[in-house]
């Protein structure tokens, strides 16, 4: 019996290994290859005219060292920091997206007339093309004709000039992404969630006496514990590794790199500036900071999920 499965399953071995060779060389050329290459080229310095020039470890002590002056100490790279800055001011998005989707479930869930409806509209920016939402809130943000400003000198105030603006700029940004994320795939995975919970813990907490908010503290918000763990994992990362696309339609990272995120500096770097060995510094730089921080938050965040 062994020796006649033994032949059959090493040609379903082979006949496997044929159908996942395309996928990995795919892999291997377009993924892995230039991830390493991006590797190499972060101890180099490289302007896309010249043969890359080794510097070893000089782009980063360039990007996060610092040097003394007659000021007192001083980032070799203040933009870097400048533009950690920005990155992680939009991350103040993520737990305001977070309870509105949650609170766009909760209200989804109950029996609403034409709540497929609702659900779809809700639905609807986070699949409509980015390019286009971001031309649509320009318009919305304009100082002169902008449908915000021109609501609000409705009411006999004067809008400020919002993507312009020192001040404004970052929250305008937060305000368009709470916009297009509340309804999106975290709406859709919280009333999944929502439709797992056994009606039977609500029914035997009425019995007890239970309002809606002891029913939500001790029921709801337990139950969602894993899926809210999972959305603000995803988004940490997102949010790290986003912002080019709002930057670049919306701000030009402006005004004054005020919505330069580190992403978008990335971009600057490689193909406005050529710098394309210092690009790669902050790519893997960023990758290490995204690294670290969902190591941390799935060491302490999944230990609070689970107790």
């Amino acid at each position: 019996m062994r020796a006649t499965f033994a032949p059959r399953s090493r040609r379903h071995g082979r006949t496997a290994l044929i159908f996942l060779l395309p996928n990995f060389v795919g892999f291997v050329v377009f993924t892995a290859g230039p991830v390493l290459v991006s590797l190499g080229l972060s101890f180099t310095s490289w302007d896309l005219l010249q043969p890359p020039c080794w510097v070893g470890f000089d782009n980063f002590v360039r990007l996060l060292g610092f040097h003394l002056s007659p000021e007192g100490w001083e980032a070799n790279d203040p933009y870097f920091w400048k533009y950690l800055g920005n990155t992680l001011f939009l991350l103040l998005g993520l737990p305001l997206n977070t309870a509105a989707s949650l609170g766009l479930a909760l209200m989804l869930q109950d029996n609403l007339r034409f709540r497929s409806a609702y659900r779809f509209l809700f639905y609807l920016p986070s699949v409509v093309s980015g390019v286009a939402i971001y031309y649509l809130w320009r318009w919305i943000y304009n100082p002169d004709y902008g449908l915000l400003n021109t609501a609000l000198a409705g009411l006999g105030m004067e809008g400020p000039a919002w993507l312009s603006s020192l001040s404004w700029s970052k929250p305008a940004l937060l305000l368009m992404g709470l916009w297009v994320s509340a309804g999106g795939q975290a709406m859709i995975l919280y009333l999944a969630a929502l439709s797992q919970i056994s009606p039977e813990l609500y029914e035997a907490a009425e019995i007890d006496g239970a309002g809606r908010w002891e029913k939500f503290r001790a029921i709801t918000w337990p139950a969602l514990g894993p899926v809210t763990f999972f959305i603000l994992t995803m988004g940490m990362i997102g949010g790290l590794q986003g912002g080019f696309e709002a930057a670049y339609v919306m701000t030009g990272g402006g005004p004054f790199g005020a919505t330069t995120t580190l992403g978008y500096q990335i971009y600057n770097l490689a193909y406005v500036h050529f710098q394309m060995g210092y690009a790669a510094t902050l790519a893997w730089t960023l990758f290490l900071l995204v690294l670290g921080i969902t190591l941390l938050q799935w060491r302490f965040g999944s230990r609070q999920t689970i107790a």
